[in-house]
């Protein structure tokens, strides 16, 4: 399946979920601690070919997903993306771990998800800020955002693990 999202980096989590409920976003989950561990064969081969391999555990629920190489697009982050539920996350990691994969880089985020027709929106708290992520059809979301008071020029299409390696290159070292 064919993932099309933006991230937009907002102020405020409670005045965004404010935005979204008056342009009419309907909560699908609450806030919830979301953790994730994208996994890689030594010494880094699906980094290189820009593809991901991710355990989200959330709450009680966990899901391994596998996210192919972005494709080109401007404005839009665009990459194909197989997701699927696993009953046991601990059980997961231990296959994981058996075929060669290795724990690469881990985060939290808590993540508040809405829907507006077929738009998927997220609020996500992260590290490195706030932000909502719109995945849809590029016009869902280009009109979503219009109407949120965001521009095209607003998109960002990094992930969050490039965001938070990023924002740790350029955090000044730690006096100890």
């Amino acid at each position: 399946m064919t993932e099309i999202e933006v991230k937009i980096k907002v102020g405020s989590a409670a005045e965004a979920r404010q935005k979204l409920l008056a342009l009419g976003a309907k909560v699908e989950r609450e806030r919830t601690l979301e953790e994730n561990t994208l996994y890689d064969f030594p010494p880094g081969v699906l980094a290189a070919k820009r593809r991901a391999l991710r355990l989200r555990t959330a709450g009680r629920k966990a899901f391994l997903t596998f996210k192919g190489a972005p494709q080109k697009s401007r404005s839009f982050k665009v990459r194909d993306e197989f997701e699927t539920e696993v009953r046991n996350a601990g059980q997961a990691r231990e296959i994981l771990r058996g075929l060669g994969l290795k724990a690469a880089f881990a985060y939290r985020k808590h993540r508040t998800s809405f829907r507006r027709g077929r738009l998927k929106v997220c609020l996500d708290e992260t590290p490195v800020g706030t932000y909502l992520e719109l995945e849809g059809e590029r016009h869902e979301i280009t009109k979503f955002a219009r109407a949120l008071g965001f521009r095209r020029a607003d998109f960002i299409t990094l992930d969050y693990v490039q965001m938070i390696k990023a924002a740790a290159e350029t955090a000044p070292p730690e006096k100890g």
